[in-house]
Order: C-alpha cells, then structure tokens, then sequence
C-alpha cells in the first residue's frame, strides 16, 4: 500500500478512536463517515473465522481466511485508534468541563451531517418496515441516553471484562456510544483515569472484555448486513439521531434537557462550521468513489 494511502487510513484511525473516547460521540458512525465501516466488520469476521480453522486444525482453510484481511488498511486505522485513545483522553475532559456547550455542538453538527452516508444507502429502497425501524432506533438511543449515570469508583475485574465487551459494540454498531454506555454505568471515569495513569492491569482487563465483545458482535453484526441490510442500515439511522439527545448543547450533569440559553453564537457557529466540514468530507468521499466506478 502506498505511503499517502497508509497516512489517510491513519488519520481515519484517529478520527475514530478519537470518537470512542468521547461520550454520545459513536465509533461506528465514524467509520461509516470514513469509508471503512465495512471493510473493519469483514475484517474481524475473517480474523474470528481463520482462528476457528487454526483450533480445528484446518490450516489451508485458516490461510484463506487470513490472507483475505485487508491488513495495510486496517493496522494503520488501530495504531491510529491507539494513539488517539491515549492522547485525546488526556484532553476530552477539560473541554466538555469547561466548554461543554460548545463541545457537544461540534459533534452534533458532525452527525447531523454523518446521516447522509446510511440514509443515502437506503432512501432508493426505504419501505414501511424501514421507516418504522428508524424510529425505533431513535426511540431507543434517545432513552438510553436519558438514563442517569451511575458510580463505580473499584470495579471489580468482572465488571470491567463485561462492560468493555458491551461498550466495544458501538464500534461494530453506528450511533451508539461506547463511552456513553460506560459513563452510564458509572466506568468511563475510572477507564479514562487508568489510561491517564497508564495502569496496564486494569487496561489489560478491559482490552480483555472488547476482544471478546468485538469478536463475537461482529459476526452477529456481518451476518445482519449479508441478510437484512437496508433494515439494519435504517436502524442504525435511528440510532444516530436519537444519540442526537446526548449532544444537546444546553443539558444539566444529570441530563435534564434545558432551553438554550447564553451562547447561542458560538454554539451554532460550531453546529453549521463541522457540520460543512462533514459534508465535504461525504463529497469528497463520493466523488472519489465514482471515480473508482
């Protein structure tokens, strides 16, 4: 793969681990922005697949599954993840302390204009089950991010395990936050302090919890996409504007939703200035796709 190519793929990876650090912002959505959503679902679902041969003792089968893994695209997107989770940890929580109006607009205006990619997936197909499907996500992500938060100042290593494996499925499914679901259960403080403090064994345990819920979800999410993919697409559009909720910019720490108040300038220069921003990027990205074409 070319030098650029490897640059753009980690700049993708960073965008995305960037957006799994943030609470209310989806990993998944991200990568459906960027243009690898797919290509991470069917690669982890060869990987699972090629090590299901390696314990069965099928080796050629294994190879197959192995070499078909798009490896000069993806291991630039997770360094790039990596990088970000450490760097952007260090800095995402001052900002939504200190600007938390204007921070959460910026990523409202990126995934308003996020909704193009599903939506242009499905508007030549979309039917009444599509539709009904749209508002049941929204339906959905809008009460679970009015849930209020809960403490967990010592997890115990179960808890860890099981709550990074629920909270890596944002990656395989758009419009769910991760981060949101652990601050939910009271996790995403403890994990932002143990990356901070670079604690290896509680990391350990975490990074434990996603293999698994990756693994595992993958599968289920590849074989949805293969069966019923305008279905599954149009689900994923109602959980990204029901996810809306968590980026109201105007919100109590509770989660109450309050009236705008002071600041409106500000808070809708930065809605409209990354929401531009995101369009570019989904016209640039189709252009370049119809020139592959």
């Amino acid at each position: 793969m070319k030098p650029a190519a490897s640059l753009v793929n980690l700049v993708r990876g960073v965008l995305i681990g960037t957006a799994e650090v943030i609470p209310g912002v989806s990993g998944g959505t991200v990568a459906l922005i960027v243009g690898v959503y797919e290509v991470i679902i069917q690669g982890v679902a060869d990987f699972v697949y090629g090590l299901g041969h390696v314990i069965r003792g099928n080796r050629l089968e294994a190879v197959v599954k192995f070499k078909a893994i798009r490896f000069g695209v993806l291991l630039p997107i997770l360094f790039g993840m990596v990088v970000a989770i450490f760097t952007v940890a260090a800095l995402i929580e001052p900002l939504l302390i200190e600007y938390p109006q204007i921070t959460r607009a910026t990523f409202a205006g990126l995934l308003l204009a996020s909704l193009a990619v599903p939506f242009g997936l499905v508007a030549k197909s979309l039917k009444p089950a599509h539709v009904f499907a749209i508002l049941a996500g929204a339906a959905l992500a809008f009460w679970l991010t009015s849930l209020p938060t809960a403490g967990l100042a010592n997890p115990a290593g179960w808890q860890i395990v099981l709550f990074a494996a629920i909270a890596i499925c944002a990656l395989v499914l758009p419009g769910v936050s991760g981060s949101f679901f652990l601050l939910a259960v009271g996790l995403y403080a403890p994990t932002i302090a143990a990356v901070n403090d670079r604690d290896f064994g509680y990391l350990a345990l975490f990074v434990f919890g996603a293999v698994i819920g990756l693994f595992s979800f993958a599968l289920f999410m590849r074989w949805l996409l293969l069966n019923y993919r305008s279905l599954i697409l149009s689900l994923m559009i109602g959980l990204m504007i029901g996810s809306l909720r968590a980026l109201w910019p105007w919100q109590t720490e509770s989660r109450e939703l309050l009236a705008p108040s002071e600041a409106m300038g500000p808070v809708v220069a930065a809605i409209v200035g990354f929401g531009v921003v995101a369009v570019i990027i989904l016209v640039e990205r189709s252009i370049s796709s119809r020139q592959k074409q």
